[in-house]
């Protein structure tokens, strides 16, 4: 795998947003993002508060993922048994704080559609829109589709559009995960203004994985913050290091989506 793949998927995730803004105007996207704000406070649907307060409860908590496919594990779900609803209802079932639904289609096979039909559906977990945001226009689309949250990768923005995109978030009400995987980039995050810290212990170069990078940068997070340690998490002793580190929620992915049974493997996580 390139070791440039971030550097890829952005590429394409731009040339994708510049295709459905030729469908659907900046200012098309933007009125509909404002107006589904308005909805929702109206009827006070979760959004900001309800993603940052899944994610301070006493007990470490837990964001669990809805996704088909991965640059470094290729489809994990077929076609045939991948029901994003369905997914997302045995999470909730299972005890999920929160939810990261994957949007990007190329790479992971992501769909808005997936997104739209969860927090349409399931009003009481709040949502992370799991994509690779490289315009604001994006952050508008998160909006629209019932996202509490959105996700902003340090490695692949530059100081002024974190800055910006972390405005745009506020403005809408919008969480923030902000992502990183090396002190540079947590004192970038930091400098930006961010309220929510991922760490990722994935190499998106190597596709490596190890949670020692969380435990090894925690010590740079704020305790005024949220530090969420994602990717790599599969067992018990993993996140029994990670509550001792001080993480205050873990994202999994793959552990989730591929059991058989979200619940027993969710309590199993839990101890």
């Amino acid at each position: 795998m390139s070791k440039n793949i971030l550097e890829e998927i952005a590429a394409y995730t731009k040339k994708r947003i510049n295709i459905q803004k030729e469908a659907h105007s900046v200012k098309e996207v933007l009125e509909a993002a404002e107006a589904a704000l308005e909805e929702r406070e109206k009827s006070g649907r979760i959004g900001v508060k309800a993603f940052e307060e899944a994610l301070k409860k006493e007990k470490l908590s837990f964001i669990c993922e809805v996704k088909k496919a991965s640059p470094s594990k290729g489809q994990m779900v077929s076609d045939s048994d991948f029901d994003p609803l369905r997914i997302a209802s045995d999470y909730r079932a299972a005890g999920a704080d929160a939810f990261s639904v994957l949007t990007e289609p190329e790479y992971f096979k992501g769909k808005d559609e997936y997104l739209k039909s969860i927090t349409d559906n399931i009003t009481d977990i709040p949502a992370l829109r799991k994509d690779f945001t490289v315009d604001e226009y994006m952050i508008y689309e998160a909006e629209t589709l019932g996202a509490s949250a959105i996700l902003l990768i340090v490695a692949i923005l530059s100081q002024e559009e974190l800055e910006k995109y972390l405005t745009v978030a506020k403005k809408l009400k919008l969480a923030a995960i902000v992502e990183t995987h090396s002190a540079e980039e947590i004192d970038r995050a930091l400098s930006a203004g961010a309220d929510i810290v991922g760490i990722n212990n994935r190499d998106l170069r190597t596709f490596k994985t190890d949670i020692q990078n969380s435990i090894d940068l925690r010590h740079l997070i704020p305790s005024d913050k949220i530090f969420i340690s994602e990717s790599g998490i599969h067992t018990p002793d993993d996140i029994i290091r990670l509550r001792e580190c001080g993480a205050d929620a873990v994202l999994i992915g793959e552990a989730m989506v591929t059991s058989n049974d979200k619940g027993a493997m969710l309590k199993a996580l839990r101890g």
